[in-house]
């Protein structure tokens, strides 16, 4: 009876590990991943890669933006792969300082990021009301490349001024998207 036993356990061990597949191998497969870089991180898609090679040159271009005229805030940037919002990556910066007496300027820039994320408009467009979460706050903008879009975001000054710092960072970005593909 022990014999039989032993015999159904590894019979059972066997069957079950012959269908074990490592994550990396079920989730991520060579069409999705393109390249390992730096760091051994990789990235769905040369967009992805890009961006985050110059995510940071855009904030610091936002950071210096924001001190010429000279405000303080939360710079952030971030790419859609794709057409459709189903995710992001992005990078943000504090300037300075991240709240404001009652006011949390990351989360100011984090709705007018949503709301564009979803209307794939500029942040304040008006073209639809505000959803719960959104304020309609302006001072983000929003470009398409050909992979997919930039979103560039800055909170602080006034809306004016959000969106011509929010405008540098923007601009830089496509400009590298632009010469890559």
């Amino acid at each position: 009876m022990k014999k039989l036993h032993i015999t159904l356990s590894a019979f059972l061990l066997c069957t079950a590990l012959s269908s074990f597949k490592p994550v990396a191998n079920s989730v991520l497969t060579k069409d999705v991943i393109s390249k390992k870089s730096p760091g051994n991180r990789y990235y769905a898609d040369e967009g992805e890669k890009l961006f985050m090679d110059r995510a940071d040159t855009a904030l610091a271009l936002m950071e210096r933006a924001a001190k010429k005229l000279p405000i303080v805030g939360v710079a952030i940037v971030s790419y859609i792969p794709g057409e459709t919002t189903h995710s992001w990556i992005s990078k943000m910066k504090v300037v300075g300082q991240m709240t404001r007496g009652a006011s949390n300027l990351l989360g100011v820039a984090s709705t007018k990021a949503a709301e564009m994320a979803d209307t794939f408009q500029d942040s304040g467009s008006g073209i639809r009301p505000p959803l719960k979460g959104e304020y309609g706050y302006q001072g983000g903008v929003i470009r398409k490349v050909n992979s997919g879009y930039i979103i560039a975001v800055f909170s602080g000054g006034s809306s004016p001024q959000d969106k011509e710092i929010a405008i540098e960072g923007a601009d830089l970005l496509v400009k590298y998207f632009n010469s890559k593909q």
